[in-house]
């Protein structure tokens, strides 16, 4: 049986159409079948352009890389210019090459009559429950029995952590074998209560400031797994997947946005994601998830705690107070 050869030149152009198709929807695909999220995560333009100038500067060096690869990629382009095809194919190569790069050009260059862009509401909320106004971030105010069990946990060296976090956190303690779990921690509380830990008494003012330190890694932690993709490091609506919404994902440190509501309606979006919109949020179409159905309420609210610190911000205080 006669093996099929493939000459230089086909093989590029297929190259180049099968890196192009896995970028723009391989990954895509591939991202909802790793995330389970009911969406898929699109790739950047920048990204594809990236991916794409690597696939054309390596295929140039495989080309390249000696004379007889160079003429065997040359070879059809040669017999198409002289013809040997046939005229007729010739003719229509060599039209439609210029059409298409002047299509392009015009389409880039033309100025474009749109229609106004609708205002985008920041925060509908039509459908925003009533109870959830007064509500308040537990996670900022842990009680005198959180506080104790806390202190409790450092005195023992059994501090507990959250699943996502607990199997690094094991790496790090067979590699440095340090004489407390908490030595990691940069925060100056945790500093401070690791120095009162061999006289045995803890002050309580103190480990209250560290728990809430270790909660705010806690929440750092999910954000970072589950928000960071689309709102980015700094929590400005910059993350890798941003540029590939229809809407970006909004900016958490600009003024008009987290600081205005109560951080009630925050969970509540959080909570609800796009799903829960109202139908006057179109065209939000927001694309984020229904968080409750993947992360609990405490891992809810440890998130929103993580978001107003990362972007510097506070939230309004509800009428009612």
């Amino acid at each position: 049986m006669k093996k099929l050869k493939i000459g230089t030149f086909p093989a590029t152009i297929l190259t180049l159409l099968v890196v192009y198709a896995l970028v723009k929807w391989g990954i895509p695909a591939l991202s909802r079948e790793v995330t389970s999220l009911p969406f898929p995560l699109p790739v950047p333009g920048t990204l594809m352009f990236f991916y794409m100038v690597l696939t054309v500067v390596a295929l140039f060096l495989i080309v390249t890389f000696s004379d007889e690869g160079l003429n065997d990629f040359l070879r059809p382009v040669k017999k198409l210019l002289r013809g040997g095809y046939s005229k007729a194919l010739r003719a229509v190569v060599l039209t439609a090459i210029p059409a298409v790069i002047g299509w392009q050009v015009y389409e880039l260059t033309v100025p474009k009559v749109e229609v106004p862009s609708s205002l985008r509401i920041q925060h509908p909320s039509s459908n925003f429950p009533r109870s959830f106004e007064a509500k308040k971030n537990p996670a900022a105010a842990p009680t005198g029995t959180e506080v104790e069990t806390f202190m409790a946990e450092v005195k023992a060296n059994e501090v507990q952590f959250i699943a996502q976090v607990q199997e690094d956190i094991e790496h790090w303690l067979e590699e440095a074998e340090p004489e407390h779990v908490l030595e990691f921690f940069p925060g100056p509380a945790m500093r401070k209560l690791l120095t009162q830990l061999p006289s045995g008494e803890l002050d309580r003012d103190t480990a209250k400031a560290a728990l809430l330190e270790k909660t705010l890694f806690e929440g750092r932690a999910l954000y970072a797994m589950n928000c960071r993709a689309c709102h980015g490091d700094s929590v400005a609506g910059d993350g890798p997947m941003a540029d590939g919404f229809k809407l970006r994902p909004i900016d958490f440190t600009d003024n008009g946005t987290i600081e205005t509501i109560v951080e009630g309606y925050t969970f509540w979006r959080v909570t609800n994601g796009g799903p829960g919109l109202p139908a006057e949020a179109t065209p939000w179409d927001s694309a984020m998830p229904e968080w409750k159905l993947s992360l609990t309420e405490a891992q809810r609210w440890k998130i929103i705690l993580a978001e107003y610190d990362l972007a510097q911000k506070t939230p309004r205080i509800p009428e009612s107070h």
